[in-house]
């Protein structure tokens, strides 16, 4: 468990290298503070007590136990002679006072440091998911819930920090508070501490038999939190649907189910989380009253310790206890943080095949044509069904082309493969006699335009929304981009103009309206390459002749790739593509696949009708 723990701060560490080593530092200060300022306790108990007679006579000062303590309460004594009891009593306080303050302040000092650093990695990880998610194939996204992923970049980086990088502190600090107390102890009197360190394998096993399963139960909680959000996403996109068939109820039902089992789960591991103080503190009392039976053992029998150094060695004692508490916190906490970067890691680590070569090609411009030689794809997990087969298709540059087919014949999956949304299993797409595998995608995304059926617009105003991926567009540019779609009139009617938020996916627009501002951002990137997927079929009728105007003007002097539906909204295109099950079955203009009477014309007829 710490060696994945460790790999993992491993990767997030280097920028914070200055505040690890400021931690280290000031903890060692914190610790050896403590140790002295403890110490100061003995001569204070001397005095009060009047508990040793003794004469000492000043030794030279060296590396021995005997000789230091000797010199300590010899200068004591002195003390006690040249100014009184009470003078050493309030001298040996207000030392006390100092060393506590020092140590205290250091204490926090320590404590503080690690604040940048545990903020700064849990925002690094948070943009590192945000870049990965934005960089992923589409097809990740099909396979994994939204949900899910907004749980891993929310609740699971939230657990990250609360388990991981907070623990970090824990296992710099209270180490060093154990090895700085140990050494004391050993100083104090070593036979007791061997006596303590035989104890502490009882304490790790009983550890150990709580922490076991604690990672694989966090990461199913978690798991379950990420479902609990996917259900609330579902509901909140399909709300009109719930109502529609009234299944409120039935909604009702299984987020209530969901929540039980993430209730049922999160109490194991809270309950297994609880048992961890109480048991450490029984162990620590265990301890504590197992040193006091054999220290009272030695100072009965006169075995080289007094009763205050004895209390001395009490207090250092139960003064580490509470380090290997919080020790044992870390361990119970550390599973839980590893379990939610177990799931961070399915983001950061997932393969995007869809990258630039090592030796792109230049891609400029569009000048000659767009080809599509023998493509054949199929989709992750469909067990080899090919959605396109053997598709050839060149489009000339200033051509209108138009595809059409039932649903499912593979029309989107085809324009998907030409700005390498996905990337063909079989065969090659060409740009003016270019391979797109061997170009930049970010040269190859800026010649191509998109208008979807369903347009997607940010939570933001009508001027940035238009100008979303265009850099340093100025306002005249947006203004004539919004009156050649259509768009200015209503644009100029609304609250602030230009500057009016349209809400939550362009909620506060209409569908026309919506479509309008999305063909208003392709005329301003001024692409090339135009693909309109069925961009009016949703729409009602006058709102599609505004749209279809709009997309007439956005069409001029650029090669464009019409998906369609409404066959009348692609009457004049130079060539139109019949699609059937993956394949290209029919082609040729309008008025020429009527006069085959195969395929279109049935389509053509049914809409007739």
């Amino acid at each position: 468990m710490l060696k994945q723990f460790f790999s993992i701060m491993g990767r997030y560490v280097k920028p914070y290298k200055k505040y690890l080593a400021g931690s280290i530092l000031l903890n060692f200060v914190s610790q050896w503070l403590s140790v002295f300022s403890f110490a100061a306790i003995v001569p204070i108990l001397q005095i009060l007590f009047k508990v040793d007679n003794n004469v000492y006579e000043y030794q030279e000062l060296a590396l021995d136990k005997d000789v230091i303590i000797n010199d300590a309460y010899w200068y004591t004594q002195q003390l006690i002679v040249e100014h009184g009891q009470f003078y050493v009593l309030l001298m040996m306080g207000a030392l006390l006072i100092v060393m506590t303050l020092l140590r205290t302040g250091s204490y926090f000092a320590s404590s503080a440091i690690m604040i940048p650093f545990r903020t700064g990695v849990v925002r690094d990880i948070r943009i590192q998911m945000y870049e990965k998610v934005l960089r992923l194939p589409m097809a990740f996204f099909s396979e994994e819930r939204k949900g899910d992923i907004v749980a891993r970049m929310s609740s699971d980086v939230q657990m990250v920090e609360h388990s991981l990088t907070s623990s970090v502190d824990m296992l710099i600090k209270n180490p060093i508070a154990i090895l700085v107390c140990f050494c004391t102890l050993f100083f104090i009197s070593w036979q007791l501490t061997v006596v303590v360190l035989l104890t502490a394998p009882v304490m790790v096993w009983a550890m150990g038999t709580v922490t076991r399963k604690l990672k694989r139960k966090s990461k199913f909680v978690q798991e379950q939190w990420g479902q609990i959000m996917t259900e609330l996403d579902e509901t909140l996109g399909g709300l009109r649907v719930i109502k529609a068939f009234i299944a409120e109820n039935k909604m009702l039902a299984r987020f209530v189910k969901t929540n039980n089992v993430y209730r049922d789960a999160s109490s194991s591991v809270s309950t297994r989380q609880a048992s961890a103080h109480p048991m450490s503190e029984f162990m620590g009392t265990c301890i504590i009253v197992f040193v006091l039976w054999v220290g009272g053992f030695f100072i009965l029998h006169d075995y080289n310790m007094d009763a205050a150094m004895f209390i001395y060695y009490l207090v250092i004692l139960y003064t580490v206890i509470n380090p290997i508490k919080e020790f044992s916190k870390a361990f119970y906490n550390v599973p839980q943080g590893l379990a939610s970067m177990d799931r961070i890691d399915m983001i950061l680590k997932a393969e995007n095949p869809i990258a630039d070569p090592a030796n792109p090609q230049p891609l400029d411009n569009f000048e000659k044509s767009l080809e599509v030689r023998n493509v054949s794809f199929a989709y992750a997990g469909s067990d080899g069904r090919k959605v396109l087969k053997n598709v050839n298709l060149t489009v000339e540059k200033g051509k209108t082309i138009a595809l059409v087919g039932q649903s499912g014949s593979g029309k989107s999956t085809l324009v998907d493969l030409l700005p390498r949304y996905h990337d063909v299993h079989e065969g090659e797409i060409l740009i003016d006699g270019k391979n797109i595998k061997d170009v930049r995608i970010a040269d190859l995304r800026s010649l191509i335009g998109n208008v979807n059926q369903e347009a997607i617009l940010f939570n933001d105003t009508f001027y940035n929304n238009i100008t979303f991926g265009v850099e340093n567009a100025t306002m005249e540019e947006v203004i004539a981009a919004a009156k050649i779609a259509n768009a200015h009139e209503f644009i100029m009617e609304s609250e602030h103009g230009y500057d009016t938020m349209i809400g939550d996916r362009g909620g506060r627009l209409s569908g026309g309206q919506r479509q309008r501002i999305s063909i208003a951002r392709a005329i301003l990137k001024n692409p090339p390459i135009l693909i309109l997927d069925e961009a009016t079929s949703a729409l009602d009728t006058e709102s599609e002749r505004l749209v279809q105007e709009a997309l007439e003007r956005l069409m001029k002097s650029r090669t464009t790739i019409a998906i369609a539906h409404r066959l009348s909204t692609i009457r004049h295109a130079d060539e139109i593509c019949v699609l059937f099950e993956g394949e290209i079955v029919e082609r040729g203009t309008h008025e020429e696949l009527i006069a085959k009477g195969g395929y279109y014309k049935r389509l053509n007829d049914m809409q007739t009708l």
